[in-house]
């Protein structure tokens, strides 16, 4: 557009807004109170349309975009370790992963495909269980003199980080051991697994997590399970999906593929079960 179009544009809008938008000061034009108000709500607007713009150019020939909603350290230390194994079956698929800390309204949230941990219930969804998560505390090697405590006392008594989404797990983790402990609220407080995970292994103290979040930690050494007590889940990991969705190609793709990848899950674990049971024995 030319200057004196863009001049005309400016002044049209500042009869259909009744406010001034620029003052010219010193040959150069600066915003008014008005227009840095309207600065503001349009820039949010225009971003929205450029990134919706963005969105829709990913449609194009046989590339299907499948948006897949996840909790932070599920997504990052069990989904996306996998994803390269469905991205090679199913390349016209593309994906995107967001995370949230508390589980995704599909609907609200336009997803096609949310992993969460609960009781497999979410508002307009059809939820098929993945697996449980048995919980172990975990902490670094050098936190503690051997790497263990000698008792549920002892473990009471040092720094518990605490996990802002499952604030009852250390007083649940202590009940189920029927042990009463008056310290199971107290300590560093962190939003996810993964942030409690590295708090753990920078040596702020004992997590306790999901062993199956922290499986490669404890693997290279990085963690140990300072009280061998491993206790059951309080819920399970699910897939959920929109029910009128359900006969889409890409979810059913995806829905399929991860509930392999579960079965592989749950077979690995009674594995190293019946391996710790046996060694105990």
């Amino acid at each position: 557009m030319t200057q004196s179009a863009v001049s005309k544009q400016i002044s049209q809008l500042e009869v259909l807004l009744r406010n001034p938008l620029f003052t010219r000061v010193r040959r150069r034009l600066q915003l008014t109170p008005a227009g840095s108000i309207y600065q503001a709500e349009v820039r949010d607007i225009l971003n929205q349309v450029d990134m919706a713009s963005r969105y829709v150019l990913t449609y194009g020939g046989e590339t299907h975009v499948l948006t897949i909603g996840a909790q932070p350290t599920f997504a990052s230390a069990w989904l996306i370790p996998r994803l390269n194994s469905f991205m090679s079956a199913y390349p016209d698929i593309q994906l995107r992963v967001r995370s949230e800390t508390w589980p995704f309204d599909l609907m609200q949230q336009k997803i096609d495909i949310s992993l969460f941990f609960g009781h497999g219930t979410l508002p307009g969804a059809l939820c098929e269980a993945l697996f449980e998560a048995e919980v172990v505390p975990v902490c670094a090697p050098n936190y503690l003199p051997w790497g263990r405590v000698s008792s549920l006392q002892a473990l009471s008594e040092q720094v518990l980080i605490q996990c802002a989404t499952r604030p009852e797990a250390w007083h649940d983790y202590f009940s189920r051991q029927q042990f009463q402990s008056d310290r199971s609220y107290t300590g560093p407080r962190f939003d996810t697994f993964t942030m409690c995970a590295r708090a753990a292994e920078s040596g702020c103290g004992i997590a306790l997590t999901p062993r199956m979040l922290v499986e490669r930690e404890l693997n290279e050494g990085r963690l140990v399970i300072p009280w061998s007590y491993v206790s059951p889940s309080d819920g399970a990991y699910y897939v959920a999906y929109a029910e009128h969705a359900a006969q889409e190609p890409k979810i059913k793709h995806f829905v399929a593929w991860i509930l392999q990848q579960a079965q592989e899950r749950r077979r690995n674990d009674a594995i190293l079960s019946a391996s710790m049971k046996k060694s105990t024995d």
